[in-house]
């Protein structure tokens, strides 16, 4: 459904993108990550052709970016961060005149925004202006109009961006069934999100591609510590150095005390599990234990492991976006 060869943006006096290539295949659920400034919404612009690309090649649906950039926007959705609203305008109206601009005649764009508001759940405000709408309606109504022309492509970006943690999870479950029936790639920041609802992952960084894979496997490849959290009532300094002396246990910390109960977190060798030991020296020496937990690598470790700067930071400590 998508195909990237080398593609390139030079701006003057830096790269945004730097001869990526990946491929999303037709059904696909793809996240696409990176830090602010990596090139995720430049790449975006010119898979949608809103941006000339420098260099490279790029297909949508089969159809080249440069050579027939109408047929592949017929082809797509795209719905970006800050959806372009007209406020004045009633739903049903507003997503009527988006789909004759998209060269839909009168009957067909009827049903089909009939259909795109029933999918995004907006039947119950189809007269209401969009001045007057939450930020979860608005998002729905940009997703309606990505939807409108029935696209085999849909292209998010952050569609989760200013929303509630009730409406995060209605667009989580929107996007999961919009996966069975359109390719989709998502760009966000919200690595939970992703976990949840993407087949494969490619994370972008400094313009250039670092992995592409599912998330559980980007999750195996970490070689990182693995994490053991203990609640436990005995003696907490003795307990400190017999849990540091456990093979395999590289680090024991302290984090807090409640009551007679005291909580720590074992740092351990990477796929190293001493829960057994430290059970057993607990019940040796007679001491009570609350909570005996690993602490599961996530897809945000595996990022945060592949990209060498945690945060797009400037010199001025502000985050720099593209």
């Amino acid at each position: 459904m998508i195909e990237v060869k080398k593609l390139t943006k030079r701006y003057a006096g830096r790269t945004a993108v730097d001869a990526i290539s990946f491929e999303v295949d037709k059904g696909e659920v793809v996240g696409f990550l990176g830090p602010n400034g990596a090139g995720k919404s430049t790449t975006i612009r010119m898979l949608t052709c809103f941006l000339s690309a420098s260099d490279g090649t790029a297909k949508v649906g089969g159809y080249d970016i440069y050579e027939d950039s109408i047929k592949v926007r017929r082809h797509l959705g795209y719905m970006p961060e800050n959806v372009p609203l007209y406020p004045d305008m009633r739903v049903s109206e507003y997503l009527t005149f988006r789909a004759k601009v998209k060269g839909m005649r009168h009957r067909e764009a009827k049903r089909a925004v009939s259909e795109a508001m029933d999918i995004c759940s907006l039947d119950e405000v189809d007269r209401k202006m969009i001045g007057t709408l939450s930020k979860g309606y608005k998002q729905r109504v940009g997703l309606a109009d990505a939807l409108v022309n029935k696209p085999d492509l849909l292209i998010l970006d952050e569609p989760t961006n200013g929303l509630d943690p009730n409406q995060i999870r209605q667009a989580r479950e929107l996007i999961k069934r919009l996966g069975e029936r359109h390719t989709i790639l998502i760009s966000t920041h919200i690595l939970s999100e992703v976990e949840i609802t993407c087949g494969r992952v490619i994370i972008i960084d400094r313009g250039k591609i670092k992995a592409s894979d599912t998330p559980q496997n980007l999750i195996h490849r970490l070689r990182k510590p693995g994490e053991v959290l203990l609640e436990m009532s005995g003696d907490a300094s003795e307990a400190e150095k017999k849990l540091a002396a456990l093979e395999g246990v590289n680090q024991v910390k302290y984090l807090d005390e409640r009551a007679d109960w005291t909580s720590f977190s074992i740092t351990t060798d990477p796929n190293f599990d001493v829960r057994e030991d430290v059970a057993a020296l607990m019940q040796s020496e007679n001491w009570k234990i609350r909570e005996l937990a690993s602490r599961a690598a996530s897809l945000e470790d595996a990022f945060v492991d592949l990209v060498e700067e945690k945060q797009g930071l400037g010199k001025s400590g502000e985050s720099t976006r593209e």
